[in-house]
């Protein structure tokens, strides 16, 4: 019911700003709650920030102060604004999405987009 693809993703020296999208087919995504994921090389996939269907933020401690989780029901789209990068921010970054239907719920999840900061 879902289908998410990532933009945004790249090259950024440290201090730098990235902003990554992830546009979201399909016309029940106002009732997505939204997330992004990294994962590093070697790493586990964890959560970077997620966003309820209200608007409301949550933020990993990493990211708390540097990255802003926005969406835009009207686009379909939501998008995590990075700034003040470092180079332990270097990982694919994933779009979630999770949705109740049925009473069960669900997840999608983008194809990732690479961010790599380094100098």
């Amino acid at each position: 019911q879902l289908q998410l693809v990532e933009s945004g993703g790249g090259l950024v020296q440290p201090g730098g700003s990235l902003r990554l999208s992830c546009a979201a087919s399909g016309s029940i995504f106002s009732r997505a709650s939204m997330a992004w994921y990294r994962q590093a090389p070697g790493g586990r996939r964890e959560l970077v920030a997620r966003i309820d269907r209200g608007g409301s933020t949550h933020y990993a401690d990493s990211a708390k102060g540097r990255f802003t989780f926005s969406r835009d029901n009207t686009r379909n789209t939501v998008y995590l604004q990075m700034n003040r990068l470092k180079p332990e921010d270097t990982a694919v970054y994933y779009c979630n999405a999770q949705l109740l239907l049925g009473g069960m719920l669900n997840d999608y999840w983008g194809q990732g987009t690479q961010v790599t900061v380094s100098s």
